[in-house]
């Protein structure tokens, strides 16, 4: 009866102090005065460029429409890294990596595709060249549809709503003039102000 006591007794104050043992460890980990890099505001850090490919001309480590960019705090920033160290940076090592967007491209060219549509359209050698052959001999049939069909396939490929058969995007300049559609979403729908 004796030793049971004394075993309750050392169970009664070891969970406690255990527990505050875990406690302030996990108190201490969690420094409420240093936020983590990713955390930062526009200004206080900057990302590199990515490297470009030149046959796709997006970024080379493109998968999923998307790559990772590294980003480098300002100097003097103090933060947590990925690893969780809290280092202060003189804006030359790295404190995070960012996801950028980038295209799914297959190898159709843009400048191609609107030369095709503006020199030889009316044969139908742009719906040929972007995998649509069925609507490529309906051109060449009748003639661009009578001139008609041939202005309008050169203004949707030329404002690029006319893209490849395979749902890939054209090959353009990275820093070219790259054509992006805007749509309304729960985050960007204008609400009306009372």
């Amino acid at each position: 009866m004796a030793s049971s006591r004394k075993y309750f007794r050392t169970y009664t104050v070891a969970v406690p102090l255990g527990f505050c043992f875990i406690f302030c460890c996990i108190v201490d980990s969690v420094d409420p005065g240093v936020s983590r890099c990713e955390e930062l505001r526009l200004g206080q850090y900057i990302c590199e460029d990515p490297k470009i490919d030149n046959a796709t001309q997006e970024p080379v480590n493109c998968t999923n429409k998307t790559a990772v960019v590294s980003c480098l705090p300002a100097p003097n920033i103090t933060c947590k890294d990925q690893n969780g160290t809290v280092s202060r940076f003189t804006g030359k090592e790295v404190g995070f990596y960012k996801n950028i967007s980038c295209r799914n491209v297959t190898g159709y060219s843009y400048k191609v595709a609107v030369a095709l549509s503006l020199f030889l359209g009316w044969l139908g050698a742009d719906r040929f060249y972007l995998g649509y052959p069925a609507l490529g001999l309906l051109k060449f049939c009748t003639v661009g549809f009578c001139g008609i069909g041939w202005l309008i396939d050169f203004i949707f490929i030329s404002v690029q709503i006319v893209g490849p058969s395979d749902g890939s995007s054209y090959i353009i300049d990275y820093y070219g003039a790259r054509l992006t559609r805007l749509s309304i979403t729960n985050e960007t729908f204008r609400k009306t102000q009372m």
